[in-house]
Parts: structure tokens; sequence; C-alpha cells
């Protein structure tokens, strides 16, 4: 396999994960009946983002793999995939609200660690991570928010 056909895999995994887990997760009645901040988005916005999100992590993955397939920056993006789908079947599935917070502050710890790890082996890669960081840093307070009001 070309290092080009190899992004089909990252693609497939990360966009076709992501989609399995938020239709197996989808917010439901208990979701709804939770009090929510102020600055919640609309539940239509979080699809658009995802996807965009979930494809610039396969490209970012991609790339660090073609450079350091064993690497910090590698095993990095392996444990943000990890603790990204585990996010939303603790929040959703087991309405543990205070697990996921746990989660996505891990979650959040590890993408700015593959930032930094990533920067000396693919800076494209690090940059392509910086969005994703910023939307769960804002995803970190919304959760964190929706503890304290429930």
């Amino acid at each position: 396999m070309s290092t080009r056909t190899a992004i089909t895999p990252f693609v497939l995994l990360v966009v076709g994960g992501g989609l399995l887990i938020g239709a197996v997760t989808a917010p439901g009645p208990w979701y709804e009946a939770l009090a929510k901040p102020s600055f919640n988005p609309p539940n239509w916005i979080f699809g658009p983002v995802w996807t965009v999100l979930y494809v610039l992590i396969a490209i970012a993955g991609w790339r660090v793999w073609q450079r350091d397939r064993s690497g910090a920056a590698m095993k990095l993006w392996g444990l943000q995939l990890a603790l990204n789908f585990l996010w939303s079947p603790v929040f959703f599935s087991l309405q543990q609200v205070g697990l996921a917070l746990v989660v996505i502050v891990a979650l959040l710890a590890t993408i700015l660690a593959f930032i930094a790890a990533a920067w000396s082996v693919d800076r494209a890669a690090a940059l392509l991570f910086v969005p994703y960081a910023l939307w769960v840093s804002f995803a970190t307070l919304l959760n964190a928010a929706i503890l304290t009001l429930n």
C-alpha cells in the first residue's frame, strides 16, 4: 500500500467510527431533559462540526504515521482517538456526566500533548489539531456546565 492510499484506513476508522458512535449514542430524552447553559449550541451543529474534525484528525494521524509510526505523537494520536470514542458512551449511554468530564479533560490534555509532540514530526499535523483542541475546550466547558446545572 502506498503512503497516499494509506489515508483511506485512517479516514474510515476515524470518520466511520465517529459516525457509528454518534448514531449508537445519539442524544435522547435523558439529554433533552437536562438543564443546559445558555451557550449550549443547537443539536444540529454537532454532526457537521464533528465530521469536519474527524477528517482533520484522520489526516493528522496519517501524516504522523508516514513520518514516525511508533513515536510519541502516533501513540498520543491513538490515545486521543480512544478517549474521543469513549466520551459519548460514557455521557449519553451511561449518563455519567461527571465521569464524562474526567474523560474529556483527559482527551483535551492528550490533544494538547499530541500537538506538542507532532510539532517536531509534522507541523501541519500539529496545526490540524488546533481546531479540534478549541472545540474540545468548548465541549469541556459545556460538559462541566451541564454537570454543575444538574
